[in-house]
């Protein structure tokens, strides 16, 4: 059982944060995006990783290296941006002939993963969503197995989106069908699908079911990366009541809240649903419903719905704010 997960997107829509940072590495509630998906792995007894890099990749390696020292894992490198499907297929050679776990690398979901990886069956994550225009859709049986899957249809026939999670039993099928994927035509923009190569093995007569998943949030933009560390910090305060935040005089605290080790706090306002990195700097400010990088240095502002990247500087501001690393702000 090998865990797969795709972390070479380039995050463009998270942009000027993912300039100097990968997606999976942006903080939320206390971990980053691809921490909290690998301990939900580690937890329900994975043990062996396969991560597929390309942007900033080096980073994905000193995090991985760095945060989990004993992890059994492989890096492979997307040196070309040629979608999900590819991406999958360069990780044949340390995945075939094991039964996968998929789980892309800007998705965090709510789902029982020691339920999903112990199925008799393959299975795909799903979500009801409003418009399923935006995302690939799976078409379901009253018995939850997947008659057909499209990518981004324009007449959707169903409103089941895949959530970007995928247990796979038959991986040799997967990497046959992978291929004959790649060797057809892609898309507009250069891409293959991993729908594509599913919906492969489906027409091969290979039985994949559907799972619904709690709650499912796409970190792919400020929007739902903000929603999900409201709601990751949330669900920490309700598992662990007990857990204690550093108190700092002079400064209000509205929980939940989550600040990391080496900050220095004066004179502020901090909360509800704020994530503050380590060794960050405030004072004489008011932030809720935002997340602040490490090494940040913030006086005199009022952030709501804000992301300040790490080694930011912003002084004298009341906005709301996307700002990357290594950014100096002064509008006092």
């Amino acid at each position: 059982m090998k865990a797969i997960i795709p972390v070479a997107g380039a995050g463009t829509k998270l942009r000027p944060l993912t300039y100097t940072q990968p997606k999976a590495l942006i903080p939320i509630a206390g971990k980053t995006i691809l921490g909290v998906i690998v301990d939900q792995l580690l937890e329900a007894g994975v043990t062996e990783f396969v991560f597929v890099i390309g942007y900033l990749g080096e980073k994905i390696q000193r995090y991985i290296d760095k945060t989990y020292p004993h992890l059994t894992h492989t890096f492979v490198t997307q040196n070309d941006r040629r979608g999900t499907a590819h991406a999958i297929w360069l990780t044949r050679e340390a995945a075939i002939g094991d039964e996968v776990m998929i789980v892309l690398g800007d998705t965090v979901c709510d789902y029982n993963v020691a339920e999903i990886i112990s199925s008799k069956v393959s299975q795909i994550g799903v979500r009801k969503v409003d418009d399923p225009r935006s995302f690939g859709v799976a078409e379901l049986n009253d018995k939850d197995m997947v008659m057909r899957m499209v990518e981004k249809p324009l007449i959707p026939k169903s409103n089941m989106a895949m959530v970007g999670i995928y247990y796979i039993k038959e991986s040799e099928a997967m990497y046959a069908a992978l291929e004959k994927n790649l060797n057809g035509k892609a898309d507009e923009n250069g891409e293959y699908h991993f729908t594509n190569a599913l919906q492969h093995m489906i027409d091969d007569g290979i039985n994949i079911h559907a799972f619904r998943v709690n709650n499912w949030f796409d970190c792919g933009k400020k929007e739902t990366l903000l929603s999900t560390n409201a709601t990751l910090l949330k669900q920490m305060e309700d598992e662990h009541p007990e857990r204690a935040v550093q108190e700092y005089d002079t400064t209000v605290i509205i929980h939940p809240v989550n600040i990391a080790e080496g900050c220095v706090i004066r004179h502020c306002i901090i909360g509800p649903n704020v994530s503050i990195g380590e060794h960050t700097k405030i004072e004489s400010s008011i932030i809720k419903d935002s997340i602040i990088g490490s090494y940040a240095e913030l006086q005199q502002v009022v952030l709501n719905s804000s992301i300040i990247g790490n080694d930011a500087y912003v002084r004298g501001l009341s906005q709301s704010l996307n700002i990357g690393d290594n950014t100096e702000i002064d509008l006092g």
